[in-house]
């Protein structure tokens, strides 16, 4: 990283993340004819680790197991509510991943025994593995706030799960009438996307400024104090939308603890805030399955081992993905995007054939990139990469960075371009 400076670093991630991270040795590809790993849950983690273990070593039989029969992707789906993506452009199917020698299992999975090296699933199946890989996403803790449950997230949306719930705030926000209040409740991090509910309020207010709801306000009520790239999203709500976002800190009172589904009304622990749209994120935390397999610390992640991802807790199962442990954790500092997911995934991947095959493990390097786009022709990015070190993460920062808050306009326009750039081609890396 000498030469390139970061913007070609970013435009570099943006336009060839299928890259892999590691390479296998070549020696080791065949050695295991009979081994068998089982993928479980089929978003960017899982598809990847399949795909990857499969790509390295096609004799290892590959089994993915995942309920859904078209995965829906979270990373862009903001831009479904403000209307500038119909969510068709969000889907993937396993097709591919089929096609490739892949079984494909459209089942959800119910237990897993550690000690047996199996999986049992809701359709009556026991399936073995030689290596498991759990990728089961996150659990959405709706009864951390008082009058929420899964029932009232189908009339006060959390669309933190790209689908039916980004299409149902959409068409709230699309009902909203002008002058009115969108309120955002954002958790306690970790949670998924970092950067999400800001990006969010931007793609709000830009749908309001454009579609005669310019009197309208967007508000955010926080739980946190800071967040993802805040200089950067301050100055582009200050410059696109005056007076139009207003962001309140957990230190002001900003914590969401009770709402009335009936009334719209969220309730701070000092104050009330009525609002005609009323999107609730709750608190997160891995999977359940991962917790129900004994995976989980006291916080309720999966702690891994840095030059493997392998379970610190089970041998055998590597976990990837946003059921990572967060990154309030100077030990475990991975954000939970997508681009990190698959770069976890590939290091999984690699670290599984080479111990099926009985060869040392690749050296790992881990990499992420995240875009928010704040506008159309508006975006903005944070980069980072992690090498490690006496099985630590340490963090490059010769490597990476954010987009800088002096940049031209045509930097921003082109780094909106990069993030549709960088979405194509993740969601080819992982299911294509």
């Amino acid at each position: 990283m000498t030469t390139m400076n970061r913007r070609n670093f970013v435009k570099l991630l943006a336009a060839a993340p299928l890259a892999s991270v590691l390479t296998v040795p070549t020696a080791a590809r065949g050695a295991a004819a009979a081994k068998r790993v089982v993928v479980v849950g089929g978003g960017f983690g899982g598809a990847t680790a399949a795909r990857d273990v499969n790509r390295m070593d096609p004799k290892i039989k590959v089994t993915l197991i995942e309920a859904n029969k078209t995965y829906v992707s979270c990373p862009l789906s903001n831009e479904v509510i403000s209307g500038h993506r119909t969510i068709d452009t969000l889907h993937a199917s396993y097709d591919a991943l089929a096609k490739r020698g892949i079984e494909v299992v459209h089942d959800l999975v119910t237990a897993i025994d550690p000690a047996k090296k199996s999986v049992a699933t809701k359709g009556g199946k026991t399936l073995s593995y030689d290596a498991l890989v759990l990728a089961p996403g996150v659990e959405l803790n709706y009864g951390a706030v008082e009058g929420y449950s899964e029932a009232v997230a189908a009339e006060i949306p959390h669309a933190y799960k790209a689908g039916e719930q980004t299409l149902i705030l959409k068409k709230q926000l699309e009902a909203m009438p002008d002058g009115g209040v969108f309120v955002i409740a954002v958790p306690k991090g970790p949670f998924r996307c970092p950067p999400g509910p800001y990006e969010r309020a931007a793609q709000v207010a830009h749908y309001c400024k454009t579609h005669g709801k310019a009197k309208s306000k967007v508000l955010i009520l926080d739980t946190n104090d800071t967040f993802a790239k805040k200089p950067l999203f301050e100055q582009a709500w200050n410059a696109l939308y005056p007076g139009m976002i207003e962001w309140v800190p957990g230190s002001k009172d900003g914590k969401v603890v009770k709402i009335d589904p009936k009334t719209k009304m969220a309730f701070t622990e000092l104050g009330e805030h009525k609002a005609d749209v009323l999107n609730l994120i709750p608190p997160q935390s891995a999977g359940a399955i991962a917790k129900a397999a004994g995976l989980t610390n006291a916080a309720g992640w999966c702690e891994v081992v840095p030059s493997s991802m392998e379970s610190a807790v089970h041998k055998g199962i590597y976990v990837v993905g946003d059921s990572c442990v967060g990154g309030e954790l100077p030990a475990f500092p991975f954000p939970k995007s997508a681009h990190m997911a698959n770069t976890q995934a590939k290091v999984a991947a690699g670290a599984i054939v080479a111990s099926l095959n009985g060869v040392a493990a690749p050296v790992p390097y881990y990499a992420n990139t995240c875009y928010s786009l704040v506008a159309p022709d508006y975006g903005i990015s944070v980069v980072h990469v992690y090498r490690v070190e006496d099985n630590k993460f340490v963090y490059v920062k010769e490597a990476g960075g954010v987009s800088p808050v002096d940049a031209l306009p045509i930097q921003r326009k082109l780094e909106a371009e990069y993030a549709d750039g960088w979405f194509r081609n993740i969601m080819a890396d992982a299911f294509a």
